[in-house]
């Protein structure tokens, strides 16, 4: 199973994700919620670095994959955090939509710092 944690800062905004585990939904390869989860995230972690020029911290397991850790860095401008929440919202309502239909392979939470 794949879990999800998405922290949020007092004011509401997401200022990490986590990404944890395999979903094993199907074989190697085939797996379509493995791949849901990950072109979601690393579209989300690019469109971050192009398109709010903002290079965030990532910590991820190159090798075997299972592992992706992504936090903002704070000193970004507010025209950078707007385009950076809305990319990072995206991507919550994007694997909440997988999560509706595979919630068996993935699992998300959201806490508050």
């Amino acid at each position: 199973m794949i879990i999800g944690t998405f922290k949020r800062n007092d004011s509401g905004r997401i200022i990490s994700f986590e990404l944890t585990g395999h979903a094993q939904s199907g074989e190697y390869g085939k797996d379509l919620v493995c791949a849901a989860v990950s072109a979601l995230a690393i579209s989300c972690v690019n469109g971050i670095d192009a398109l709010a020029g903002v290079k965030p911290i990532v910590d991820a397991n190159e090798e075997e994959g299972g592992y992706l850790y992504i936090e903002l860095p704070e000193d970004s401008t507010q025209e950078q955090t707007n385009i950076t929440q809305i990319l990072l919202e995206n991507l919550l309502l994007g694997l909440q939509a997988v999560q509706a239909e595979y919630g068996k392979y993935l699992q998300l939470k959201t806490i508050t710092k």
